[in-house]
């Protein structure tokens, strides 16, 4: 706080400026109230200022508070005698006013010292004696003939010469003498004595003459009092005391206190006193100057005679000699050049370094021995720095690489000097460490893994720097080489993933970051940089689905009861990643009545004994066979391959079956049309009953022919239901697809030797006593 304080005061030096503060001023004591004693011109550019009168020495209200007035760009204050002003050089001839200045934050506080000057034209009777009543005086009866009896004082008159006269007529039957009075108002008693005049009043009127014609007249009364009834007395008649010359007017030396009644107290010598005055009932005696003291000349003795009377018997008195010794004050602190340091040094700067030397005198004394001390502020222990024979110096090293280490040494030499009181100067140090970059950043290698099917702006590590410069993380990144499918954060050092990765491609990536400090040097173009090496290894994932050779089989089996049959064996592999061979494979639709399974890439038929019944009619299964990698990853790609099986009775009709697929542009939908050619090869037995039953079927024949007939001519008559009805078929077929894989749909062809096997192979079913496929797909 102490640096701040004194940056402040000089920052207000510079821009405030202070006019024409005197620090004497000469006064007249005719100068009555309204009068300006002193003015002030102040320059305060950007704040209201304001000037303060904060004491008055010794006390008195005999000045106003100054004003301050702006004229143009410059502030005038003045000082003022307010309206009960009475200057009197004899009472008070020295005034000391504190004033205090201040100007935005900054703040001064100056002594003006007022000397109040005799005034010879201001010369005037006042007081009792020019009172209708006079000035009544008490001597005894006992008063010495021709002794003083009272000194009539107007102030200038012993400039001026006057001329004092009693014109009143002095009777010797009423007075024992005539009283005189010369002209320095010294008024003596009758030559023959006042013995016998007790109780007795003699009144004169007195003129008073003083230059250029000028007059007054008052009276004065002499009462006469008999022998007094106690006695005045100090208990030393004499004394000696020694005071500072630092005193400012109007403290108390000393209070004198004599024995007697009533008792008031008076200087006699010398008079006018120049120093002291006393109080009239307290006794004590006050300075009324300052006490200036020349040079090595030692304490200046002052005697006073004092006298101690009572009140009503003036001429019961004691006197006192006093002698006061006025001691050397040690009033000026030294001085110092330079009065406040300011300095920068770099925290590299070598122990023993000198940063400046401090010259300082005493303005008391000349070969007075100085003391100088150092004390630190900020930080209060800190012991960066040494003073060495008036020279302030590097004492440790200046290492501001610790937080709050140094950057700021608030200090403060003090010069004492060997006076009394001791004296003190306080010249502020104010030394800024300024950082040096000395130390290079590092970081250590590290390795880092990602998945190569990792987003964009996945956060993979970071880098983390190191730097013995304070403040130690201020150091940025980069990435050396120019790779753009990795970056990193110039300020976290985050590292971060930009672009896709291809495992297959590339499996190990090596980046050189480089750091560069910043910040840490008063030069801020001074820079360090280190490196270090980051390696990522890339973790293979699988990117690719399997494919399947071929994608869609169609088979024909025959399976005899309670036996199971491999229907086909799959050929899927990953042909981007030939490496990868685990894969999965399951039934995901189509096995209805879980009539087959897998076993492994071999697709088995599963005839149990425990199953269903088996079918007598041919029956069809559109199995839906979901292939998966079967890797590390937790996520799988993975395809679908689709095997039609056409499934036979034992011993069942011998049927050939011709597949044929259709390509189709690929936005629309595949489909599969199947065509079936049927051709018949009886059995030996079946040609007996054919011939048994040949007169029926000719029966049945004629009756299905009229049947025809009566269906052709409704189709003729709404010809576009089939077409409505087949293509409700379609899309019911379509809903029924299993995980996205549509049914194949068959298209039939209305032949009519389709239709004539088809009821032949009813009649023999009938005659044989077996039930039809009812839970397949009958085989068209």
């Amino acid at each position: 706080m102490v640096p701040l304080r004194l940056l402040m005061i000089l920052l207000a030096l510079a821009v405030f400026d202070l006019h024409s503060l005197p620090w004497f001023v000469n006064v007249s004591e005719s100068k009555g109230p309204g009068t300006v004693l002193q003015a002030f011109t102040f320059n305060c550019s950007f704040y209201m200022p304001t000037l303060e009168l904060l004491s008055v020495q010794p006390p008195t209200t005999f000045f106003n508070t100054p004003s301050l007035a702006r004229h143009g760009g410059i502030y005038v204050g003045k000082v003022i005698l307010s309206s009960s002003a009475r200057l009197d050089a004899l009472a008070v001839n020295h005034y000391v006013l504190q004033l205090k200045y201040k100007c935005g934050n900054f703040v001064m506080e100056a002594p003006l010292f007022l000397d109040v000057q005799r005034d010879p034209g201001n010369i005037q009777c006042v007081g009792r004696f020019v009172s209708p009543a006079g000035e009544i005086i008490q001597v005894p009866e006992t008063v010495s003939p021709g002794a003083l009896l009272y000194t009539l004082l107007f102030p200038g008159l012993e400039v001026q010469g006057a001329q004092m006269n009693i014109t009143s007529a002095q009777d010797p039957p009423y007075f024992p003498g005539p009283f005189s009075i010369n002209e320095k108002g010294l008024l003596r008693a009758p030559s023959q004595g006042l013995r016998g005049q007790a109780q007795k009043v003699f009144q004169m009127q007195i003129s008073v003459t003083f230059g250029q014609g000028r007059s007054c007249k008052g009276i004065l009364t002499v009462k006469v009092l008999p022998v007094p009834s106690s006695q005045v007395s100090f208990q030393k008649k004499t004394q000696n005391i020694i005071i500072p010359e630092n005193l400012v007017p109007g403290s108390e030396v000393i209070q004198v206190q004599a024995t007697g009644l009533d008792l008031r107290y008076e200087i006699c010598s010398p008079v006018p006193s120049p120093l002291y005055s006393i109080g009239r009932v307290d006794g004590v005696i006050r300075t009324t100057a300052p006490l200036e003291l020349a040079g090595a000349s030692g304490a200046t003795p002052t005697r006073l005679r004092v006298k101690a009377f009572e009140r009503l018997q003036q001429w019961a008195s004691a006197e006192l000699d006093l002698t006061v010794n006025v001691r050397p004050v040690n009033r000026w602190p030294p001085l110092c050049h330079p009065a406040l340091l300011v300095t920068e040094v770099p925290e590299a700067t070598p122990v023993g370094t000198a940063l400046s030397t401090f010259t300082c005198n005493d303005p008391d004394s000349a070969d007075t021995n100085l003391h100088y001390q150092l004390q630190f502020h900020s930080p209060s222990n800190s012991a960066s720095l040494r003073l060495y024979d008036r020279v302030l110096e590097v004492n440790t090293t200046l290492d501001c690489d610790i937080p709050e280490a140094c950057f700021q040494l608030a200090a403060s030499v003090l010069v004492h000097d060997s006076g009394q009181p001791q004296m003190t100067t306080e010249v502020p140090v104010l030394v800024m460490v300024t950082p040096v970059n000395e130390f290079s950043p590092a970081c250590a290698p590290r390795t880092f893994r990602v998945r190569e099917d990792a987003q964009p702006y996945t956060l993979l590590g970071s880098v983390v720097g190191t730097d013995m410069d304070y403040p130690q993380s201020s150091i940025e990144y980069y990435i050396s080489g120019g790779l753009t499918v990795f970056a990193v954060d110039h300020l976290s050092g985050e590292i971060r993933l930009l672009g896709p990765l291809d495992y297959e491609q590339q499996k190990l990536y090596r980046l050189t970051v480089l750091l560069i400090d910043h910040g840490q040097d008063w030069d801020s173009t001074h820079h360090r940089s280190g490196s270090c090496t980051i390696t990522i290894e890339v973790e293979d994932v699988n990117d690719h689905a399997p494919e399947c050779e071929p994608p869609f089989q169609e088979l024909t089996i025959s399976s005899p009861l309670g036996h199971n049959v491999e229907v086909t064996k799959m050929s899927c592999q990953i042909l981007q990643e030939p490496q990868r061979l685990a894969l999965s494979y399951s039934i995901v639709g189509g096995n209805s009545q879980s009539r087959f399974r897998l076993q492994g890439a071999i697709l088995v038929h599963n005839d149990s004994v425990l199953g269903p019944p088996w079918p007598q009619q041919p029956c069809t299964y559109e199995l839906l066979i979901r292939v998966a990698d079967a890797g590390p990853s937790t996520s799988h790609l993975s395809t679908t391959a689709t095997i039609i099986v056409h499934l036979l009775p034992w011993k069942a009709s011998t049927m050939a079956t011709r597949t044929h697929r259709a390509i189709v542009p690929s936005m629309m939908t595949p489909l599969l049309v199947t065509d079936t050619e049927v051709f018949w090869h009886p059995e030996p037995w079946f040609v007996v009953v054919l011939t048994v039953t040949s007169a029926l079927l000719l029966l049945a024949l004629g009756w299905l022919l009229s049947k025809l007939l009566q269906g052709l001519a409704q189709v003729l008559q709404a010809p576009r239901k089939p077409g409505q009805a087949l293509l409700l078929k379609s899309i019911q077929r379509k809903e029924r697809s299993v995980e996205g894989f549509m049914e194949t749909p068959r298209i039939e062809m209305p032949q009519a030797p389709s239709s004539v096997l088809s009821l032949v192979c009813q009649l023999i079913l009938l005659w044989r006593g077996h039930r039809g496929c009812s839970s397949v797909t009958p085989w068209p």
